[in-house]
């Protein structure tokens, strides 16, 4: 015995005009907090641009010539981020501050160290140093070139 069902579709039948829709998801749609982000980003941006500051007044205090502080000021910084990824307190700050904690170096050393520690569990080398680049690999690749490029193009016009 054999029964034949019949599969009918039809069209959804929403009940509401294109406008109407448009209406209600704006209705529903969170409202963008532009000033309220910009204000923390500038904030905690310069908050770690200033600390940099203090760190390289510190080694110019030590004795350092400003290019040599500014090199040790860049390693402390990215020594900080790393860390502060790892104790998982860079990430509290990123949610707050959100591109304020990005643009900085620390924000780079976030990069690196955030990828690493969420694949170390797939083992030493296919996971921590088959993923270590995967989101840093792309912004150092497109600097060297850029700073190849430029170095070209400074020597050629000198």
């Amino acid at each position: 015995m054999r029964i034949l069902v019949k599969k009918v579709l039809r069209p959804p039948t929403i009940g509401l005009s294109p406008m109407e829709y448009q209406a209600l998801s704006k209705q529903i749609s969170p409202k963008p907090t532009v000033v309220k982000n910009s204000i923390r980003a500038f904030f905690v941006g310069g908050l770690i641009c200033m600390i940099g500051q203090i760190i390289i007044n510190l080694f110019r205090l030590g004795g350092l010539t400003f290019p040599e502080a500014s090199a040790a000021t860049s390693a402390v910084l990215i020594f900080l981020g790393a860390l502060l990824t790892g104790l998982g307190v860079y990430d509290h700050i990123a949610r707050f501050a959100g591109a304020g904690s990005i643009v900085p170096i620390t924000g780079f050393a976030n990069s690196i160290v955030a990828p690493a520690l969420e694949f170390k569990r797939e083992g030493y080398v296919l996971g921590v140093g088959a993923r270590l680049f995967q989101i840093a690999g792309p912004v150092l690749v497109y600097g060297i070139v850029t700073s190849i490029i430029v170095g070209l193009i400074f020597f050629l016009l000198h």
